[in-house]
């Protein structure tokens, strides 16, 4: 199993499977990193981050095929972080899978650094560029059919905010996957109730969302995002979902793991000061 110069295994497919708890400790691990870079730039988006990062660890560490060895095998699985403003999670999972060093995380959001303050595709590991939302599961889709002509069996997975649920573009590219049968392509929604302005009930109730979903012809499944077993089976299920487009409906808590974070708007794009950093440090233990 490969090794990070601090002796911990790579978070690896190829390394899998992993016990619930080493999931676990990757997740934290992620966690430390992704409360570290917004405290040093001063800026990013921690709470939508964190909410994020337990999902993410199971994906890499269960599911997607991806490898820093060959980061442009046209075989690969591909990821789309369409709520690209959460970017401090994917660049932790990546250094955790070895794309990505110590040095690339502690150079976020820094002029010529990789680790740009939305999703980047000069970024090793990365797909998509991230910038206005409402944008990825359409370029999922398109990934999802360029595979299907190429003959090609890799997966595609968008990760998607519930606020981002209110753009009417994304609608029309959940009834293009339905229409077009793409059991290549897998939603997550990371729904933590908050956007960018507050709560999202107060800026436009979406209602039942897995009704939604499970209207426009997509496979459904609702599940806790902050329990890894749930999270694991429910990835599981996933990918035996193959005639036609899937979605994962994950219940999370924005700023999970940090008590002065979790369900503050405040914290969807506000870092911590250096003080609450060691507080937030001290409670991840």
């Amino acid at each position: 199993m490969p090794e990070q110069d601090s002796g911990a295994p790579l978070l690896s497919i190829d390394s899998a499977p992993y016990a619930l708890s080493q999931l676990e400790a990757f997740a934290r691990k992620c966690r430390v990193d992704i409360l570290r870079m917004t405290t040093r730039a001063q800026s990013g988006h921690p709470g939508g981050s964190l909410s994020a990062i337990d999902l993410l660890v199971a994906l890499y560490g269960t599911q997607l095929r991806v490898s820093p060895a060959a980061p442009n095998n046209p075989h690969r699985d591909r990821f789309i972080l369409s709520k690209g403003h959460a970017s401090p999670s994917v660049y932790a999972v990546l250094a955790q899978a070895g794309f990505l060093s110590e040095d690339d995380l502690d150079r976020f959001r820094t002029l010529g650094g990789v680790c740009q303050g939305h999703v980047d595709v000069r970024c090793p590991g990365v797909d998509f560029s991230g910038g206005s939302l409402g944008m990825g599961l359409s370029f999922g889709v398109g990934c999802a059919l360029a595979a299907r002509l190429d003959g090609n069996d890799r997966t595609v997975t968008v990760m998607m905010g519930d606020g981002e649920l209110q753009e009417g573009q994304l609608w029309e590219a959940a009834m293009s996957a339905s229409h077009h049968k793409l059991g290549n392509l897998k939603g997550i929604v990371d729904l933590n109730g908050i956007q960018n302005d507050d709560f999202c009930y107060q800026q436009m109730d979406m209602g039942d969302i897995a009704s939604k979903w499970s209207a426009f012809g997509w496979a459904t499944r609702s599940l806790d995002g902050h329990n890894m077993e749930e999270i694991v089976e429910g990835l599981a299920w996933q990918h035996e979902q193959q005639n036609g487009p899937s979605v994962l409906l994950a219940n999370t808590i924005k700023g999970k793991g940090v008590s002065f974070m979790e369900n503050n708007p405040k914290y969807h794009g506000c870092a911590a000061t250096p003080e609450e950093l060691v507080v937030a440090l001290e409670a991840l233990g």
